[in-house]
């Protein structure tokens, strides 16, 4: 295993001294140039094992970094000391991209991409811990649109982290399978936790807040796998009322303001024992990709695009529903519960796969059951019939258990 230690004076006097994996200088502000050419060199020249430290400082870069050796862990001093800045960048679609295995990122900010902050693709063991991602500027439509973004990888692990002001999702996993984030702050994006079309993940001790929507989990058709078996636990979801930035036209830009968690065309997902409170529109959301708005669901060949088998049970609900986002649920809220009324706890678009029905009833496995207590109620927003017959359901309908998912387990 090697140990490479980066610093200011190493970057400016490298042409003279030649390379070395070891050196022990103050760190200061490095130019762009300087320190981009030469941490992009140890990322090119590393090898399995090799550790990569950077030190403490902030660190400015215009274009890109990218590593695709397997085994390498890039190391900073911490997630406030360590700044990746790549608020000039002129090159490049990502601030570091990742094409490897048994990858650790690790006591590092990045900061300010024109893209992705990070993004590690096809790998293997991935573990990022004690990693910040922003854009200092705030929430903006301009910005890169993920923070941490782990995509089609296998056994993921995202800890202790903090993710600020992406105009997608903060903290996204995609199309993998096997992960873990846990002991994480998302504040101020449009999605601040996202599970997309994965299998087998575990969301839990986050928190997420100020964000468009908190925790989402959603399938979207045209990708490689569809998503099942998330279980979203004892996380911490509050007044996620922001604003919407997302890009137009893409799936979370239809998410309103004010949505706890949301669950999206997913199967088998277990809500419980989460603090989910003061979102405006609803604190849980239940719908299928017809509610996104999505146009090209004809092209989607055996996409199934119902929610089906969602387990809520023991949460912490308090508030919200008070100030839902957009023209039919402000309508809705309105002639339903009057202008000092509330949603419900949970709001439901409706959509269900009738064809799947067993004796006029939803197959056993195929429910959304709700064992919450008696205070906490299911709104039917009857979307397919375009709100016309909404409101309250029946709770018997929902008055059901399903067998507990398996846990999700990866040890770095």
């Amino acid at each position: 295993m090697r140990k490479i230690l980066l610093s200011t004076a190493m970057m400016l006097a490298f042409s003279a001294c030649g390379d070395t994996d070891q050196v022990t200088q103050s760190p200061q502000t490095a130019t762009s140039t300087d320190f981009a050419s030469t941490l992009q060199e140890k990322l090119l020249d590393a090898k399995p094992g090799d550790i990569i430290e950077i030190p403490e400082g902030l660190h400015e870069f215009n274009r890109g970094l990218s590593l695709t050796v397997d085994g390498v862990t890039i190391r900073g001093a911490g997630q406030d000391k360590t700044i990746l800045s790549f608020k000039n960048q002129i090159a490049g679609a990502e601030g570091l991209l990742v094409t490897a295995n048994d990858f650790t990122l690790e006591n590092i900010a990045l900061e300010d991409s024109k893209g992705d902050l990070l993004k590690v693709n096809e790998g293997k063991n991935i573990t990022i811990r004690g990693v910040r991602t922003e854009w200092t500027g705030g929430p903006k439509t301009e910005n890169g649109a993920y923070g941490i973004y782990p995509v089609q990888c296998e056994n993921v692990l995202i800890e202790d982290s903090i993710a600020i002001a992406a105009s997608d999702a903060g903290i996204y996993v995609g199309q993998s399978k096997n992960i873990i984030v846990r002991h994480n702050l998302a504040e101020y994006n449009v999605a601040g936790i996202e599970i997309e079309n994965s299998v087998g993940a575990d969301v839990y001790n986050n928190t997420a807040t100020k964000n468009t929507g908190g925790i989402l989990v959603f399938n979207m058709p045209n990708l490689p796998q569809e998503g099942h078996s998330t279980r979203v636990f004892e996380n911490e979801v509050f007044e996620n009322n922001t604003k919407n930035f997302g890009h137009a036209g893409t799936p979370v830009a239809s998410v309103p303001a004010g949505s706890g968690i949301v669950i999206n065309s997913n199967d088998k997902v277990e809500v419980f024992n989460n603090s989910i409170r003061d979102n405006q529109t609803a604190n849980i959301i239940i719908s299928s990709v017809y509610s996104t708005g999505y146009n090209d669901l004809n092209k989607a060949d055996g996409f199934d695009p119902y929610p089906e088998g969602i387990y809520i049970y023991g949460n912490h609900f308090e508030g919200g529903g008070n100030k839902p986002d957009g023209a039919e649920l402000k309508g809705l809220k309105l002639l339903k519960f009057g202008p000092t009324g509330t949603l419900p706890d949970i709001l439901w678009d409706g959509y269900i796969d009738q064809n799947k029905f067993v004796d006029g009833q939803p197959a056993s496995n195929n429910r959304i059951c709700v064992d919450n207590g008696d205070d906490v109620k299911v709104l039917n927003a009857d979307g397919p019939n375009g709100y016309k017959n909404a409101g309250l359901a029946d709770m018997a309908d929902h008055s059901c258990a399903l067998p507990k998912l398996a846990k999700a387990e990866f040890t770095p």
